[in-house]
């Protein structure tokens, strides 16, 4: 792994919290970390900056070893499968953030360990750790599974790729309705599509929809 650079921490900083970047001043709890990094695992990978304020200000870390503990206990009991998190010291402006890296999971789907002390699957959706839907969640568990999906069209497959000719994007309940199908059949061939790549899932905070791919 390439060691990064003050002035590459610099640059990264200067971009903003994104996808595969999310900025800590401190470790305060393990259930909260523990959703980013799962977050990051089950999505493309990712780095939490701690010692950065969520504005981009470097505070640095007063104690790299009780931020560094605070991680691996996070990764190690408040995710499941655990995580192994890669750190990194580099001073930025005379001041020490620990970077953590938190690589793309080959055994996803990864949850995260809620103050309810329930489970949940996450995945990042660009600055924020977002719930992961149950379709989602089953096409991050048949990735892993599924050496290639081999589809054979109904008219029920057939109409979904007909209606995003002509239409931008689809939701579940759209698809539901449109073809009377119940809510589970129409999210198995959803999944079944999406594993394909024919068709492509977007997750916002507020809704999910499906675009052709």
């Amino acid at each position: 792994m390439n060691r990064l650079k003050s002035h590459q921490i610099k640059q990264m900083i200067w971009s903003g919290e994104s996808v595969i970047l999310d900025f800590k001043k401190t470790i305060t709890s393990c259930n909260k970390i523990a959703k980013t990094m799962v977050s990051f695992a089950n999505n493309k990978g990712g780095k939490l900056f701690i010692g950065v304020a969520d504005d981009g200000t470097v505070k640095g870390v007063k104690s790299e070893d009780e931020e560094r503990y605070m991680i691996e206990k996070a990764a190690t009991f408040f995710a499941k499968p655990m995580l192994e998190p890669f750190f990194e010291e580099v001073y930025v402006e005379d001041k020490l953030v620990l970077v953590v890296d938190i690589p793309e999971s080959d055994i996803k789907p990864h949850y995260a360990l809620g103050e309810n002390q329930k489970w949940w699957a996450y995945i990042r959706v660009k600055d924020k750790s977002v719930l992961a839907s149950k379709i989602v969640l089953d096409v991050l568990k048949r990735e892993n599974q599924d050496k290639g999906v081999l589809i054979e069209y109904s008219s029920k497959e057939k109409a979904l790729l007909e209606y995003l000719e002509h239409n931008e994007r689809i939701t579940l309940k759209e698809y539901t309705n449109m073809l009377n199908l119940s809510r589970r059949r129409a999210s198995q061939i959803l999944v079944t599509m999406v594993l394909s790549g024919v068709v492509r899932v977007h997750t916002t905070e507020k809704e999910e929809f499906y675009t052709a791919s």
